[in-house]
C-alpha cells in the first residue's frame, strides 16, 4: 500500500516536471539494476545501491532515466526513485547530531550532578541548623519551665508573707485595742476621782 502510494506520487511528480533541480535518491530498502532502456527487457548495464544519489534525466509512467554518482546513464523502475535522502547520507548527520546531543547530555548530567551535590550540602547544612535551633529551643523551654516554677514559688511565698503580715497587723491591732480597753476599765478603778472625795 505504501509502495503504491509512493509510486503514484512519484509518477505524478515525474509527469509534471521531468528535469528539476531537486535531488533524488534510490530507495533505501533495495538495490536495483540500471537498464539501457525504459524497461526490464533492455540490457542491464549496472546497478545502483540503496540510498545512492542520482540525477533524473527524464521519466515516463514506469521507468526513469537517471545519471548515477559514477556518471553512468540508464533507466530504473520509477517506484525505486525517492526524494528522501538515503541512510548513507543521513547517517553521518545523525551521528554528528547524536554526538552533539551526547555532549549536551553529559554537560546537563554534570550540571545536574553538581546541583544535586550542592543541594545535598545545603540540605545537610540546613538540617544541622534546624537541629541546633531545636536543641536551643529545647534548652530555652527547660529554662522557661524552671523560671516559671521559681516564679510560682516566689508568688506563693509572697502571698504567704502578705498573709502573715496581715495577721501580724490584725494581732497587733487586736492587742492594742485589748490593752486600750483594759486600761480604760482598770484606770478608773485605780485612780480615785476627786469629785467623789469632796462629796464625802
Amino acid at each position: 500500500m505504501i509502495r503504491k502510494l509512493n509510486l503514484l506520487l512519484l509518477t505524478l511528480f515525474c509527469l509534471t516536471s521531468s528535469a528539476s533541480a531537486v535531488n533524488y535518491y534510490v530507495s533505501d530498502d533495495l538495490y536495483t539494476y540500471i537498464h539501457s532502456g525504459p524497461g526490464t527487457q533492455y540490457k542491464i548495464i549496472g546497478s545502483v545501491n540503496a540510498g545512492e544519489h542520482i540525477k533524473i534525466l527524464q521519466s515516463n509512467a514506469n521507468f526513469t532515466q537517471i545519471k548515477d554518482s559514477k556518471g553512468r546513464s540508464g533507466w530504473i523502475n520509477s517506484k525505486f526513485v525517492s526524494k528522501r535522502a538515503g541512510l548513507k547520507e543521513h547517517l553521518p548527520k545523525l551521528e554528528t547530531q547524536l554526538t552533539k546531543l551526547n555532549a549536551q547530555l553529559i554537560t546537563v548530567k554534570d550540571k545536574a550532578d553538581k546541583d544535586k551535590i550542592k543541594f545535598n550540602e545545603d540540605l545537610e547544612s540546613k538540617s544541622k541548623q534546624v537541629n541546633e535551633l531545636q536543641n536551643k529551643n529545647s534548652k530555652l523551654n527547660k529554662e522557661l519551665q524552671k523560671i516559671q516554677a521559681l516564679n510560682r514559688n516566689l508568688n506563693a511565698k509572697l502571698d504567704t508573707q502578705k498573709n502573715d503580715l496581715l495577721m501580724r497587723w490584725f494581732t497587733y491591732g487586736g492587742m492594742v485595742a485589748g490593752a486600750g480597753l483594759l486600761l480604760g476599765l482598770i484606770l478608773p478603778v485605780l485612780i480615785p476621782s476627786r469629785r467623789r472625795k469632796t462629796r464625802w
